[in-house]
């Protein structure tokens, strides 16, 4: 029940703290492209994981986890899409913010991963539904997931050096990914792995608080 309750408060908090941020970006933008599109990417990271993360606390509150298989899968799924479209959406805030030029190899590979990632999540071989869907569709679904995060690393590795608001967006990212291929490699046969996901959800916190900062400092 500890757990239950510590998990539960750190993913509402959680989910609270990125969609207030994401809605203030909005409200606060001023029409700056860049910080409308973070402010998107805010709302879109909170609302995709609710769908996830508040069925998970109510069963963890009540009867458990294996009670609530069909509300979960459907968050899982929810989740994946969601993610998704979160790094689409911080291409075109690399784009936005560095003033980069229309590039074709770079959208045709960002959208393309993004799509190959989507119809991996889409085919019925993932299970979502099932209290033990299969490991090896977790892995298929995830490699262009992960070449997705490497492609967003990149740019802003490069771009972002003497950027000081977002010299450090790209190590966040990192991190995230760092906790996150464990949680889908061995959380099934190790439960305790599954606690990188707090790591893990404090990295995309760092994220959203980046965009927010930058935002503050530069519209005064």
């Amino acid at each position: 029940m500890i757990q239950a309750v510590i998990e539960t408060v750190f993913d509402v908090f959680y989910l609270f703290t990125v969609s207030f941020i994401g809605v203030k970006m909005l409200k606060e933008s001023k029409g700056n492209r860049q910080f409308v599109l973070y402010g998107v990417m805010a709302v879109t990271l909170g609302f995709g994981d609710a769908f996830h993360l508040l069925p998970r606390a109510w069963a963890l509150c009540t009867t458990g986890l294996e009670n609530y298989t069909f509300l979960l899968g459907i968050g899982k799924f929810v989740t994946s899409i969601t993610m998704t479209l979160f790094y689409v959406l911080l291409y075109y805030v690399w784009k936005e913010r560095y003033a980069i030029k229309e590039n074709t190899k770079t959208a045709v590979e960002v959208w393309g991963l993004a799509i190959l990632r989507i119809l991996l999540c889409l085919f019925p071989q993932n299970r979502w539904l099932d209290a033990n869907p299969p490991l090896s569709w977790g892995v298929y679904r995830n490699i262009p997931f992960l070449l997705l995060g490497l492609l967003i690393i990149v740019l802003f590795y490069r771009n972002a050096k003497q950027d000081k608001a977002f010299r450090y967006l790209w190590l966040t990212i990192v991190l995230s990914f760092v906790f996150y291929i464990p949680v889908v490699l061995f959380a099934d046969q190790l439960p305790m792995i599954g606690m990188l996901m707090i790591p893990k959800t404090c990295a995309y916190v760092w994220t959203v608080l980046i965009g927010y900062c930058a935002m503050k400092e530069e519209l005064k």
